[in-house]
């Protein structure tokens, strides 16, 4: 078989005519005949090996049958069932190469993103955890937002993935982008909705104006923008790094994410930073009413003087006690107001399961407690006065004569007022 150097060579010393095809065999160091051969070729050679057939032909008819009705049968299963015992990664490449005659093709459309049109959400977690004070240490989640035009990337920690701090979280990055896109995209998550969104998920979307799109079930494709972000986190931000609470892992993250925005995209021709411009420019402004995002709740002050909130107890004015109160927790603070004035306030807390107390409010409780033990005290007998009903009626009832008792000098039954004395 004639070589593919051999091949070239000929067919270059030919076409300059300056050499007849006996010069080109000695020149080349070939044969005539390979001469004549390389130039009646117009594509360059190659060996190509007769057929003989493969051990998996005997089995084709059977891994057709199978796949005729069931297109999805893996094909291990299809091995079991037709009695294969030689190569799995054989028996794999060749069922590969049927089944499309089988089964239905699920086409994937090329995703084109607008500008100002999609920003993918998602939560990361760190591999590390963090302390979050009062000896208690986790790995809280991180809300990361990637726009699928610019690639700008927005992030931070939030305390849970509870549909308030969720929503929290998402209205705290869109108004510091001061833009709304007309879609935001989640992978089902718990707080989001799974199939469909959560009542407080879809007041959050209507009062922005915007679509919340939950994906579908292993669809990778639709929000790996943000995928990509993440693993991004974990080989850029995290290395190196030690965090002494969540306020200092979101300072950090906060003066890096520029760093991050300054990347060069490829893909994009620029960097995210300044692509991004153009990216809001096609968003909606902010709604003039900003969304619900906050846990809520209205309880009775109880005689201890705490509200609950996220797991841990917060103390309030305890002269509030035996009022509603409306418990209010943002982000940062846990609020509580009684009509509509406020009674306490705290930082929140990222630990669980703590009592988060404010000494002016035990203070009070004390003094509360000392007046109301000596009013206690001080309370005089109370004095009440119970008539009795007269017996003249049983003296008629039993035909009793009064005066005949006196001139038997019996005693008369008279009804006398009694004087009770109630002791406080």
């Amino acid at each position: 078989m004639i070589k593919l150097d051999d091949w070239a060579e000929i067919r270059h010393l030919f076409s300059t005519g300056k050499h007849s095809k006996r010069a080109i065999a000695q020149l080349v160091g070939v044969s005539r005949g390979t001469v004549d051969r390389a130039l009646a070729e117009d594509r360059q050679p190659g060996y190509q090996r007769a057929a003989s057939g493969s051990s998996f032909d005997v089995h084709a008819a059977g891994v057709r049958v199978l796949l005729a009705a069931t297109p999805t049968m893996p094909a291990a299963t299809i091995a079991e069932r037709v009695g294969w015992s030689g190569s799995e990664s054989l028996f794999r490449a060749k069922v590969a190469g049927i089944r499309p005659d089988y089964a239905v093709p699920d086409p994937a459309d090329r995703l084109v993103h607008p500008p100002g049109f999609q920003i993918q959400c998602d939560l990361w977690f760190p591999h590390e955890d963090l302390p979050l004070g009062d000896d208690q240490r986790a790995a809280p989640p991180v809300l990361v937002m990637t726009s699928t035009c610019s690639g700008f990337l927005q992030a931070r920690m939030l305390p849970s993935r509870t549909t308030p701090d969720l929503l929290g979280g998402m209205w705290s990055l869109i108004e510091e982008a001061g833009a709304v896109p007309a879609r935001l995209t989640w992978d089902n998550e718990t707080g989001i909705g799974r199939g469909r969104l959560t009542d407080p998920a879809a007041a959050f979307a209507g009062t922005l104006g915007t679509e919340i799109k939950l994906l579908k079930a292993r669809d990778p494709e639709s929000k790996g923008g943000v995928e990509r972000m993440n693993r991004f986190f974990r080989s850029r931000f995290i290395p190196g790094r030690a965090f002494a609470s969540p306020d200092d892992f979101n300072d950090q993250l906060q003066a890096w994410l520029p760093v991050a925005n300054a990347r060069l995209s490829r893909s994009r021709r620029g960097r995210p930073n300044e692509l991004v411009a153009a990216d809001r420019a096609m968003m909606r402004s902010l709604p003039p009413v900003a969304p619900e995002v906050m846990f809520r709740n209205s309880v009775r002050l109880p005689r201890d003087y705490y509200v609950r909130a996220f797991s841990n107890d917060y103390s309030v004015d305890p002269t509030m006690i035996g009022r509603l109160a409306d418990v209010t927790a943002s982000l940062d603070t846990v609020t509580v107001h009684h009509d509509g004035v406020l009674i306490a306030e705290h930082r929140r807390r990222w630990a669980r399961q703590l009592t988060v107390t404010d000494h002016t409010h035990v203070t009070r409780a004390a003094a509360l407690r000392s007046q109301f033990q000596a009013q206690h005290r001080r309370r005089p007998p109370v004095t009440a006065v119970v008539e009795l009903a007269s017996l003249a009626h049983y003296d008629e009832l039993f035909g009793v004569d009064p005066a005949l008792d006196r001139d038997t000098a019996l005693p008369s039954l008279v009804a006398v007022p009694t004087v009770l004395a109630v002791a406080s």
